[in-house]
C-alpha cells in the first residue's frame, strides 16, 4: 500500500512546517490531489490520521480536493480532459496521450493552533 509511504511524506511536510512556523498544534490539513494520481482517497486519509497520531498533527482534519486529469492528444493537437489513465481521447477516440496534469499531490495548506 504506497498510501502509507505517502501519508508518511504528507506528516514530514506538515511537522516541518508547523516546526518553523513555532505551532504546537496542527488542526487541519488541505491536500490536492490528481485524477490520475491512482491513489485511493480514503486509504490515504486513513493513513495520514494513523501517521499522525502522536505528533503535532494528532487528530487534525484531513481534506483532499481532486484535481482535473489533462493529456496532450497528437491526433487533435490539443490538451483534453482525461478522466483515468489508459482511457482515450474524449474528443476523437485516440490513444496518443501524453498526461500534462492530474498525476499531483500536494499539501495546499496547513492550518496551526
Amino acid at each position: 500500500m504506497h498510501e502509507l509511504t505517502l501519508a508518511e511524506s504528507v506528516i514530514d511536510i506538515v511537522e516541518s512546517n508547523a516546526r518553523q512556523a513555532g505551532a504546537s498544534r496542527v488542526s487541519a490539513v488541505g491536500l490536492a490531489l490528481g485524477l490520475l494520481a491512482q491513489v485511493d482517497v480514503d486509504a490515504l486519509l486513513y493513513c495520514c490520521e494513523l501517521v499522525a497520531a502522536d505528533g503535532v498533527a494528532a487528530n487534525a482534519v484531513f481534506t483532499v480536493e481532486r484535481r482535473a486529469g489533462q493529456a496532450w492528444c497528437e491526433d487533435c493537437r490539443e490538451n483534453r480532459r482525461l478522466s483515468a489513465l489508459g482511457a482515450a481521447c474524449p474528443a476523437c477516440g485516440g490513444y496518443r496521450l501524453t498526461v500534462n496534469a492530474g498525476e499531483e499531490m500536494q499539501v495546499v495548506n496547513i492550518a496551526v493552533a
